[in-house]
Order: structure tokens, then sequence, then C-alpha cells
């Protein structure tokens, strides 16, 4: 009954997403906002992100929320919460940085949110520099840009990100060229408005041009420094690109997994463990004299039909609820032979596939998110994340590894798949581990060294004391990525135990502190949680019963796990110092062979 069910919702799943495939994004149902207020829409408010909750679920209050429409405006709100000694905290549009980094300090705290600070201030094809307040998304950046034939030459894949948002948390594409995959590489200036004494009207604007030591700064800056008010950009002229998908088998993944990254500009791997499969992303810059008019518009990321998406979650949830690894391995082997059928989004004319390589504009080749960009008020399609339809959820763990330990990552990886081949299936049900390449960064809060950027996204049940099929297995890659390897967090993604203790790898750290305490030295764009994750008070390891399951901590004693449900806290296989909650109710065969017996 189980198999024929679980075959049922698969082929609806299979049948929504071949029907959406084709609609246009018009008809995406815009996500909801970020931010919840009970009283005249702008006061006792709660903010989270784009998922609804926080990585500890905890509930973030806040008094009032504003909107500002300039520059101007936004330096007289930072003036009256300053003089009033009010947090504050930034929002953006869509809010998707999984931490809290919105959640200003205390109940009584402000919310500025800069969804109407989304204006195009200047654009300068003589220079190939363009200025745009920090509202602005990646879509409407890409846009504005190609208007003038010119590009930004590197951005992350999502079109829902905001230029402030993404400086906040360094988000980056693939590429070990140039200066490399991040955005805030191509800065050339930011106006940040920040506190300031009464006798300079308790508010500043900073403008932090290239040569000032501060800029680096705020390149990377966590949303505790001040408002991020204009950003300017060196574009680059209009080129296109040419890419080629290209399906190997693992087995020299370790080997290849560098050398691919500096073939290729655009270069990424996506990793299906499970399936023992690479889908290497042959991309690369080529003259816009060459034919070729194709669109990259990735099929996570359109608009997808409600019912697909439900169907999607429940079948997920009963593999889970019935330990049916079997079954999750062969939905992640349809998910990734649909993505492959449909070419992940690619189109030769923007209309239908028709071969490799798939040639086009950059503008039109480099990131989308159509989802999230709709105008209709009805559910019809939206995005599969959207929590009014308590479609997908999940946890994400993104680990930065240095290149030089990348190969030794890999075979450790391989290693503990080796022992449960269908373990890692769950993985592959969200696209498979995504690898990108970025390279050392002049932020203080930036890359340390070059690296390959691990993006993996997990099951996550709604009840935080519900684990997870193989859920030793994930949290073991995942300490071993942070501890065996020294990778380093996404700084808008993961879950807490990420947090714990890195601020110390960061060679530039002190620099950083030291500009934060001369911008905001009353600490009023501080949080607890920012504190804890700069070291400057407490830890963001939550120790209480279950807290391995949600990564709040790392477990220490049984009851950090679930043992009511036969999980235990026990050594890792391969990274024998981890420790994960294993289930210790497997069958006697799976346990030899996880064991090595």
């Amino acid at each position: 009954m189980e198999n024929s069910t679980l075959t049922k919702s698969i082929h609806l799943l299979l049948l929504g997403i071949l029907l959406i495939s084709f609609l246009p994004p018009s008809f995406a149902s815009p996500p909801p906002s970020p931010v919840k207020c009970t009283t005249n829409s702008t006061t006792n408010c709660t903010v989270t992100n784009a998922y609804r909750t926080f990585p500890d679920r905890s509930t973030c209050h806040a008094s009032r929320v504003v909107y500002p429409t300039s520059e101007q405006k936004l330096v007289e709100i930072v003036a009256n919460a300053t003089a009033s000694k009010t947090k504050m905290k930034v929002v953006t549009r869509f809010s998707h940085s999984i931490p809290k980094l919105s959640c200003p300090g205390g109940s009584n705290g402000l919310i500025i949110s800069t969804r109407n600070l989304d204006h195009v201030v200047n654009m300068d094809n003589t220079t190939m520099k363009i200025t745009v307040e920090s509202g602005v998304t990646m879509k409407e950046l890409i846009e504005e840009a190609a208007k003038g034939n010119l590009v930004i030459p590197y951005v992350p894949y999502w079109w829902g990100l905001t230029i402030g948002g993404v400086l906040s948390t360094g988000a980056h594409g693939s590429s070990l060229k140039g200066k490399g995959s991040a955005v805030h590489e191509y800065v050339t200036e930011i106006r940040l408005v920040t506190p300031a004494p009464a006798n300079q009207s308790y508010a500043s604007v900073r403008v932090l041009k290239v040569g000032d030591l501060d800029l680096d700064a705020t390149k990377v800056s966590l949303g505790v420094l001040g408002v991020i008010s204009q950003v300017t950009l060196q574009l680059q002229p209009m080129f296109k690109r040419s890419l080629t998908y290209v399906t190997r088998n693992d087995s020299d993944l370790a080997d290849q997994a560098i050398s691919f990254g500096q073939q290729h500009e655009f270069a990424d791997i996506t990793w299906f463990p499970g399936q023992r499969k690479v889908v290497y992303r042959k991309d690369d810059r080529v003259s816009v004299n060459i034919s070729g008019s194709g669109v990259f518009d990735y099929i996570g990321f359109r608009p997808t039909a409600t019912l697909a998406i439900k169907v999607n979650r429940f079948t997920e949830d009963r593999l889970e609820a019935n330990k049916n690894a079997d079954g999750k391995c062969a939905y992640s082997e349809l998910t990734a032979s649909t993505l492959a059928l449909l070419a992940y989004g690619l189109t030769n004319n923007g209309l239908i596939f028709t071969g490799y390589p798939v040639i086009g504009y950059q503008n039109k080749m480099e990131a989308s998110g159509g989802c999230a960009f709709g105008s209709e008020d009805g559910l019809f399609t939206a995005c599969p994340w959207d929590p009014r339809l308590e479609g997908s959820f999940f946890h994400q763990t993104t680990v930065s590894i240095p290149l030089n330990k990348v190969k030794e990552f890999i075979l450790d990886m391989q290693k503990l798949r080796d022992l449960q081949p269908n373990a890692l299936c769950g993985l592959e049900l969200y696209g498979g581990v995504l690898m990108r390449y970025a390279k050392a960064s002049s932020a203080y809060l930036g890359k340390e060294s070059d690296v390959i950027d691990f993006d993996i996204t997990y099951y996550r049940s709604h009840d935080p004391m519900t684990p997870r099929l193989y859920e030793d297995f994930m949290e073991e890659i995942e300490q071993m990525a942070l501890f065996k390897y020294g990778g380093l967090p996404h700084w808008g993604k993961n879950r807490n135990l990420a947090f714990d203790g890195i601020i110390r790898r960061y060679n530039k750290s002190q620099s950083f502190l030291e500009v934060k305490d001369r911008y905001d030295p009353d600490r009023l764009f501080s949080s607890e949680w920012s504190d804890q994750i700069l070291g400057l008070n407490g830890s963001v390891i939550v120790k209480k019963a279950g807290c391995a399951l949600e990564g709040l901590c790392i477990c220490s004693e049984d009851i950090h796990c679930a043992p009511d449900n036969g999980y235990y806290c026990r050594p890792g296989k391969v990274y024998e110092d981890a420790r994960v909650c294993t289930d210790v109710n497997l069958s006697s065969e799976n346990l030899k062979l996880i064991q090595g017996i």
C-alpha cells in the first residue's frame, strides 16, 4: 500500500513539474512579507525570514517597522532611534537569510525595511558604473545594467536577493577568475547610514570608496555597522556565455574538483552522491558575435504548481515517517532525471531546449527566480518554500572548504557514503550537493582563501523533536566540514552550531570589530544573535533536549538526540571526533554494514 501511494505521488509530482515548466513567471504568487504587524500595519510586529522560522524557531518581536523611501528619510529614522537608544535591524524585501541577522535586540526594537529603497540612482556608461539603493534586487540590477549593454560579471543564482542583503552576507556566484565570484569584490563605493553623537544630529552618512580601509569592513557587514543606503558597482561590457552540462560517474570527483574550476570561468559542480553521479557545468564567456539567444530559467526557481509543492512534501514526509531509504533513492533518481530531461531550465531561444551548448547573453544566463516576482493574488503557483503552503522545509549546511583540503573532504564524504549508499539520497531531493568556486576576499569577513563552497540542503521536520532518516550521516558531514577541514560557514545560511566560535577563524576579525565600535559605539545595530556570532557575549549553542536534531548543539548526551525514538549520541563513523545522533534501531544487517563489521 505504501509503495502504491509513493508511486502515485511521484507521478503526480512529475506531471506537475512538466506542466508548470512552461508557465510564464507572471503566474506566480509573490511570497509573503517577512514582517507581520498587528496594529496599523506598522506596530507590534514580528520579523522572520522567507521560510518563516529561524534556526532556533524563536519568534522575533519589534515595536514597529518603517519603510524609508530615500536616504534622507533613512537618516531621519536612524537619528530618531539613536536619540532614543532604540535597537535597530534591517530586513530586506524577501529576507532569504536563514540565521537571525534581521532580529533587533529586545522586544522594543525597530525594523528598518529596505523594500522601498529600490531605485537606480545613477547609470554611467562611460565609467561602466551603476549606483543603486540597497533594496534593489539582483533581478532589477541585472536588467538595469543590461539596458546600457553592461553586466555584473558574477552574482548568486537567485534573483530574489537585494544588493544590501548580498553585501551583508557575502553572497556569491561561482568562479576563480579575475576577482572571483563574490559580488562585494566589484563594489567601488558604499553609502552607509550610522548612528552619530548629538552634535552630529544623531546620524551620519559615511561614504566609503576604493582606497578607504573601512570599505573592506562594510563589504561583508552582517548588518551590524548601520544601514546600507546606496551601492556603486563596477560593471563590464555585455558578453555571452556558452553552457554545457556533462554528467559523469563520481569516482574521480576528488581529483577533478579543483582542476575543473580552473578550466571554466563559471564552472560549478552538482553532486548526487547516492547515485554516484556528478553534473559538471562547463560554462565560459564567449563573444557577443557568436550566435545564440539562450535563457537559463532554473526549474527550482520557477513558479511551481501548489499541488506539486504539497505532493512533494507529503511524499517526503511519508518516506521519512516510514524510514523508507529505498523510496528516497528512487525519488531522488526521478528528481535528477527530470532536471536533466528539462535541461535544468535552459532553453536555446527562450522557449525550447534543442541541445548543448546553450549560448546566450550574460543577463539572461546568470540568475533566475521568476517565482518571487509574480503579481497574482491567488496561490495557483508559488515558490516551493512558500510558508503558506507548508511545502518545502529544510536545513541548509553551506561551508567553504579551502582548495587544498577539498580532495580529502570529498574522499571522506565518499567513504561515509559507501558505508550506507542509501543514506545520502535525501540530499538529492533538493538538487544534490552544489559546489561553487570562490576566491580569497579583500573583505574582513569574506573568504579567507580560495575555496569550494559546498551547499547542502536536506529535510527538516515541522516537529523539532522528530529526528531525520540517517540523521547521523548529515551531522557527520557538517562537523567534518567545519572542524576537520576548517571550513567557514556562509553567513546567510547554516544552523547554529556552524557559527560557534567562528569569528576567531577570520584573520581580520579584530579590524572588523574595531570598525563596528567606531560606527556604532552604543551597539544599537547589535543583537543577542550578532553578539554571539561575533564572540562578544555568549554562545549560539543551546543545550537542551533534542538540541542536536536542529543543529542548536552537537550532542554530548543522549538526551540531546531523541532516545525515545531510538536515536542516541554516538561517535562518527569516518570522522570519529564527530558526535552524532544515530538510530540504533536499524536492522542488524545495516548496523554491521555501517560499523564495518
